[in-house]
């Protein structure tokens, strides 16, 4: 019986099914590490993101206070808030949700600042202060009610933000 032909072939056979058996477990335990590795890789982003969304939120928080408090004028404070909500990454749509701010943004966002504003003359710097005052004048009280929202918007992130996952 040992002789047999067959039996020799069927303990090759029985080798060649182990040593298969033992490849394929290999690779199902690389797939396994390779998920694992991704959901940690996927966790970390997410994490970033998170810590990246509450710099800016407490950032916002801070800008509106300073804005209804007077003590920072409204076209610098949605200049500002436009920036910093326009880098949220885990939001989206703000511009519809708090329109009056993103309005007054792009109204005076190709005005002049800093030292190009010192470099103009006086004729045209107080053209560009019409503009931006006139803007200011005609969007102020919708402002004010944004800025009551986004007050409120970005105190529920933040505390959604910090809520573990």
């Amino acid at each position: 019986m040992l002789s047999s032909p067959w039996f020799y072939l069927s303990l090759v056979g029985v080798a060649i099914i182990i040593g298969l058996s033992i490849y394929a477990g290999r690779l199902l335990s690389q797939v396994k590490q390779q998920q694992r590795a991704q959901a940690e890789a996927e966790r970390d982003k997410q994490q970033a993101l998170k810590k990246h969304d509450s710099k800016v939120l407490k950032s916002v928080t801070i800008i509106v206070k300073a804005m209804q408090e007077q003590q920072c004028d409204l076209s610098e404070g949605c200049w500002r808030l436009s920036v910093l909500l326009e880098s949220l990454k885990l939001s989206s749509d703000l511009s519809s949700q708090f329109p009056a701010v993103f309005e007054l943004y792009s109204r005076i966002q190709a005005l002049d600042i800093l030292d190009a504003r010192k470099a103009l003359k006086k004729k045209e710097r107080m053209k560009q202060d019409l503009v931006r005052m006139k803007a200011e004048s005609e969007l102020s009280d919708k402002i004010d009610a944004d800025l009551i929202l986004l007050a409120q918007y970005s105190q529920e992130r933040l505390s959604a933000l910090s809520e573990p996952s």
